[in-house]
Parts: C-alpha cells; structure tokens; sequence
C-alpha cells in the first residue's frame, strides 16, 4: 500500500495500487485506444530501478525524500473492455434470436380471420359456407337458400332486417307502424285486454285469452306477464298510463300507432292473432321483423315478406331524404345472414299463380 501526502494547501490523496517495474510495462498496457464505450481506471505505484534505464518519464504527483517512488494512474485494460463487449453481443444476439423466433401456427377456430367466427359454432360455420358473403342475392333464390341452411332441432323463425337511412332521434324520422302478414307468423300469440263495460263480453266472444280492467291492472304491477300483446280501450288509459316503467320496456304499452289502443277490440284480437306485427325502428335506423317459419313453403315466405316490404315503404317518414333504402338481409333465428339485392326487391312481382 503507497500513501502520499501533500501539503496543507492541497487536499490529501491515498490511492490504492500495485507496484511494479517500469519494464513491465508494455504497449498493450499503456495503451489508450479503444473504441468501446466503457474503461476502468486502475491507480498503479511505479518503483524505479537503479540498475536499469527507462526512456518514459512520468510525472511525480507525491513528492516525496525518496525521489523513486512516483504515483501514476494508467487507464482502461484492454482485456476487461473486450471482455465486457463480447458479453454484450452475446446478449443482443440472443435477443435477436428471441425476436426472431417464428410464431407457432394456429390450429382449428383459432386460425380464422374474423374474431366473432371463432366464437361460432362448427354447425354454423358449416352453413355459412353454402352462401358467398358479400354478395347480393335476388329474394327467390335467398328464400330457397334460407331454407337450405336451417339445421337446428328445432323450427326457427325467419326475420328481415332492413338498414333504413333514417335519423330516429328526430320526431319526424321515427318509424312505428303494424303489417298483417297474409300467411301469419307461425306463433301463437296469447292476447290480453284492458277494458270495462259491455266492451268486457265482447272482449271475450272474440277470443280474448286474458280479460281484465282495475284487477287485470294490479296484477301487472304485481309482476304478472303472462300475455304476448295487451290491447286497451280508449277509456282505460288514464289507468294504463301507471303501467308505463313496467310496459314500456317490454314492448307492450298499449299504443294508437300499434293498433294496441282501439275502440274495435273484437277486430283487433282477430288481427293480432292471425299474424299483425309490430314494428319499429331502432336508434341506428334498422327494422326487424319476423315473417314467418324455416316451415312455411317459399311462396308463403314471399307474401309475407312483400307485405312488410311494402308496409315499411307506406309507412316512410316525412323526414327521411335521400335513399331510404340502404340494405336488407334475411336470416333464420340461428343462422347466418343473407343480403339481399334492394332494386331487385322493391320491383319484385309476385307471379300469377300466388
């Protein structure tokens, strides 16, 4: 261990070095080149010797009495920073290798392109290949088509969605309206009425299955639900309005524009249960209506769902400007979509023998 000391005037330094011979020292040592970002410095404590010569010189940091002894810094070892660059190319060329590393390939639903089929089913994966995807059929063929692809254990339903260029948060772009559908839905639909009077035995010849007036009206604030459609008389809605909260969200508020609200009630339990359906637009403008069952022959398909057509084109509201229709798809309850060709529907004649 070599200590020096200054004068009080400077500040003590204490290195901690080894000592060795001025012909120790080779070029490789001294050397200061490197193109590396990183060095060590290494304090060393050269001791001359008497009996040989040494052409470098070296600044004397420490005087001292004994004039041999001088402390110098030497900087950077070549092997620590070679040393020190090989591990960092060994780690980036891992990483490399790592980032590199192709992915392993997708098997089964997980190698399809679209997210929503891989949460389908194997049958309807299946089916939808019977029919291209963005293609525009004409209304025979995707009938014929749609009946091609119903698969369940069951008998489905067969709905129309059409795409409507209209703005329902405006008062004169909403649509609601009804359509009888020639062939009925295929369902059957339990009927409930709200009246009083001789209006009450009428409800019932008619074929009412739930007649009721005050009592009917606490039985749905209790929670009773047990009727697809509730027509009311015009002098029972000022009760009826109660019932808004729990109607309302349910679809079955007795409404003039449904034909729920009429003074004819024997005509309109007959309408409804031979197959009238409501109908309205949703807030992004698009109508779904059911039109029937995957077993009702073709031609029973394309009345009712000309009828529904041509209701939807009656009922078109003030505000709706530009093209009003923008597409429309058929489909079953469980299965894919078909889109339809709109010039092709709305010119659409039915042929002579239907």
């Amino acid at each position: 261990m070599a200590t020096c000391t200054t004068p009080s005037s400077s500040p003590m330094l204490t290195y901690a070095a080894s000592t060795v011979h001025a012909q120790d020292l080779t070029p490789s040592i001294l050397s200061f080149k490197s193109n590396k970002p990183t060095f060590s410095l290494y304090p060393l404590v050269l001791e001359s010797s008497s009996g040989r010569k040494s052409g470098l010189k070296w600044a004397n940091l420490c005087p001292q009495r004994d004039s041999r002894h001088v402390v110098v810094a030497a900087l950077a070892a070549e092997a620590e920073v070679a040393e020190a660059a090989e591990d960092k190319e060994g780690v980036a060329e891992g990483a490399t290798a790592t980032a590199t590393a192709p992915p392993k390939p997708k098997k089964g639903k997980a190698a399809l392109p679209l997210k929503r089929d891989r949460m389908r089913s194997k049958r309807f994966l299946e089916i939808k290949k019977l029919r291209e995807n963005k293609k525009e059929y004409d209304l025979k063929t995707a009938i014929s088509l749609l009946k091609e692809m119903a698969s369940t254990k069951f008998v489905e339903t067969v709905e129309a969605h059409f795409r409507l260029n209209i703005d329902p948060k405006y008062n004169d772009q909403q649509l609601r309206a009804t359509v009888n559908l020639p062939k009925g839905t295929g369902q059957t639909v339990k009927v409930a009425v709200l009246t009083q009077g001789e209006k009450f035995d009428e409800a019932k010849n008619a074929g009412a299955d739930i007649v009721g007036g005050e009592d009917l009206i606490e039985q749905i604030k209790g929670g009773f639900m047990e009727f697809d459609k509730l027509i009311a008389s015009p002098d029972m809605m000022v009760k009826v309005a109660s019932l808004g909260k729990i109607l309302g969200p349910r679809g079955l508020m007795p409404n003039p524009k449904a034909g729920t609200v009429t003074p004819n009630i024997p005509q309109a339990i007959e309408e409804f249960k031979k197959g009238k359906v409501e109908y309205r637009a949703d807030k992004t403008g698009i109508v779904h209506i059911p039109f029937g069952k995957v077993d009702f022959s073709e031609d029973d398909l394309l009345l009712n769902f000309l009828a529904a057509v041509k209701s939807i084109e009656t009922n078109k509201p003030k505000g709706a400007k530009g093209v009003y229709w923008k597409s429309a798809h058929i489909c079953t309850s469980m299965g894919p979509s078909i889109r339809l060709n709109i010039r092709e529907m709305l010119d659409y004649k039915l042929p002579s023998n239907i």
